[in-house]
């Protein structure tokens, strides 16, 4: 990234929605150093953005005055971001790239933020051309800084994708739980069921109990045991197993734990539990969870 940086006007960093204050890499800042940047936070459908401007006004207070909010499935705002990127370049000193007419851009975020889809509804916006980059659903589909992809004739510009890199250490392990359950880190690294984990005990102190009506649920239940077993059960998840007593075999229905955390992980990151903030805590000055009380 630093290598292709003198041939960079400005760097759009992308980030999600649901942990506007969290998570992010500090290292871009410290790393991509005095080029105009702007953040885009993606994946908005999935937010609750209820306290969209306090989101701002934090933003502003720590540095970073330009903001946009996104959902590239739908090219929500997405016409917004080239005439912003064009005005912040504008205001800039280019150096050596004052004689070049055309603007080119590096995109960088943590893993699994809809980087690559912005590159593609920037496309479909502006070139009305179909995709340029791979997409997925996990973190880790850009592995390359690529090569320029134009997605703009007028002004003519040019964006380069970028893998997504976490920050070396994640300074809360609260902070590192809302990356996972988000999807930036391969699930099997944290553990599903750890991330189940959180996840119930999140939605719970938010007061979000759409998974009781979801997985038909008797009650809201801080329990993640008792949740996953409702699930796999739901889902048909299950298996008879022999257990040898004094009295001989008994077969006992044994839940598939972690297929149940899968699916309860798969159906919030998918929207079914309803828009969620996961940063509310920071705007409010709570203190992180201790996850090992």
């Amino acid at each position: 990234m630093q290598s292709s940086l003198k041939l960079v006007d400005c760097v759009i960093e992308v980030h999600d929605a649901r942990i506007p204050l969290s998570g992010r890499n500090p290292l871009f800042q410290e790393t991509l150093g005095l080029k105009p940047h702007l953040l885009v936070l993606n994946k908005k459908d999935l937010a609750d953005l209820t306290e969209q401007q306090e989101i701002v006004h934090y933003l502003e207070g720590n540095g970073i005055k330009n903001v946009i909010f996104t959902n590239c499935i739908k090219d929500e705002n997405i016409k917004q971001i080239i005439p912003k990127v064009t005005e912040l370049i504008g205001c800039s000193y280019r150096y050596h790239r004052a004689e070049n007419l055309e603007y080119c851009i590096m995109v960088v975020g943590v893993p699994n933020v809809g980087k690559s889809s912005l590159i593609n509804s920037l496309r479909r916006q502006h070139l009305r051309t179909g995709k340029a980059a791979r997409v997925g659903g996990e973190p880790g589909i850009t592995r390359a800084v690529t090569s320029r992809i134009q997605v703009c004739e007028h002004p003519l510009m040019f964006l380069l994708d970028t893998p997504g890199v976490l920050a070396p250490r994640i300074e809360n392990v609260e902070t590192g739980l809302k990356l996972a359950i988000c999807g930036t880190v391969l699930d099997h690294l944290v553990g599903e069921e750890t991330m189940a984990d959180y996840l119930l005990y999140t939605l719970n102190r938010h007061g979000l109990f759409g998974y009781v009506q979801h997985y038909g649920l008797a009650s809201a239940c801080d329990d993640i045991e008792q949740v996953l077993k409702s699930v796999a059960v739901k889902l048909g998840k299950t298996r008879k197993v022999k257990v040898l007593t004094g009295t001989g075999d008994v077969r006992v229905t044994q839940p598939n734990y972690a297929m149940a955390a899968r699916d309860f992980l798969r159906t919030f990151r998918s929207g079914l539990l309803g828009p969620v903030m996961l940063d509310r805590d920071i705007m409010q000055g709570l203190p992180a969870v201790d996850m090992d009380s």
